[in-house]
């Protein structure tokens, strides 16, 4: 729920920057000075690459959360065989252990978004944020493949 209030948050920090932007953007092409007409072109440019990044990031979030709820109502979400730190994550003696073999499952299982997904929530776990991005991005992949 707080990750949804966040992503709320900055998708309206990111409107209320569009239209400043835009303001500056707007006087700056107007001003009719060169340097003023290419300051106003990368403020057009900027802004609209930061949205096209904000749209992938909160894509990637509702396929990514679909998937974990539905391995979640079917039983399949790893679960904390080892201690976790006050923060969620794995200890570090425990995480490699376990990525080694959610790692191995998934090669195992071929193109079941299933071990894809679980390994990247132990990645997850273990702090290793890229590789579970990466694993997660994997499973939404084969599930897409699989449908």
């Amino acid at each position: 729920m707080m990750a949804r209030a966040g992503v709320i948050v900055v998708g309206l920090c990111l409107i209320l920057y569009f239209v400043l932007t835009g303001q500056w953007a707007y006087l700056y092409v107007t001003s009719g000075e060169a340097i003023g007409i290419a300051m106003g072109a990368a403020l057009i440019v900027l802004p609209l690459i930061g949205a096209w990044a904000l749209v992938r990031e909160i894509e990637f979030g509702i396929q990514a959360d679909r998937l974990g709820t539905k391995l979640d109502a079917e039983g399949g979400m790893p679960t904390a065989e080892a201690e976790l730190t006050p923060s969620g994550r794995l200890a570090k003696t425990d995480a490699e252990p376990l990525v080694q073999r959610y790692t191995a499952e998934a090669d195992a299982a071929g193109d079941d978004w299933r071990a894809r997904y679980r390994l990247g929530v132990v990645q997850d776990a273990a702090g290793r944020r890229k590789d579970a991005r990466a694993s997660i991005r994997d499973a939404i992949r084969l599930a897409k493949n699989a449908s």
